[in-house]
């Protein structure tokens, strides 16, 4: 399937409900605090993968970065069920062609530890461990050159 922008309401509803049922809801965060303040941000671009059911089953978020080129991934989500079946990689490979249309030369983002060898696979390094999410999830920054 390939990777779109999410449209229509009921797109956005199902886009941040899987960003929320993946990366916040586990940890027992609040709903809600799967949303950034730049979200709505012209900068700011969102991509989803749908399942052949329709259903929203992998999210991510490119935003500009801290230095001039430079892009950060956030928000990356695959619904368990489809983890492993390269709904990640479809959804990376999008971001990356998105970030090199858009002129920017480098990606950074801050991985949880369990996912450093999926970005590793595709390229990035590792530059520093990064922060420990809700106390309990080490992070890491990680970079690669587009």
């Amino acid at each position: 399937m390939p990777v779109e922008t999410p449209h229509t309401a009921a797109d956005w509803t199902a886009y941040y409900r899987l960003r929320f049922a993946v990366l916040r809801q586990p940890w027992q965060q609040p709903a809600g605090s799967e949303r950034a303040p730049d979200d709505d941000q012209p900068t700011t671009t969102h991509a989803l993968w749908r399942a052949p059911d329709g259903s929203v089953a992998g999210v991510a978020r490119l935003s500009p970065g801290s230095t001039p080129g430079q892009g950060q991934v956030r928000y990356m989500a695959v619904a368990p069920a489809w983890q492993g079946h390269g709904v990640g990689r479809q959804l990376m490979a999008h971001i990356e062609g998105t970030a090199r249309q858009q002129g920017l030369t480098e990606l950074v983002l801050h991985s949880r530890e369990s996912a450093v060898d999926f970005y590793q696979r595709l390229g990035y390094a590792v530059v520093e461990p990064s922060h420990t999410l809700f106390g309990v999830i080490p992070h890491f920054l990680m970079r690669k050159q587009l």
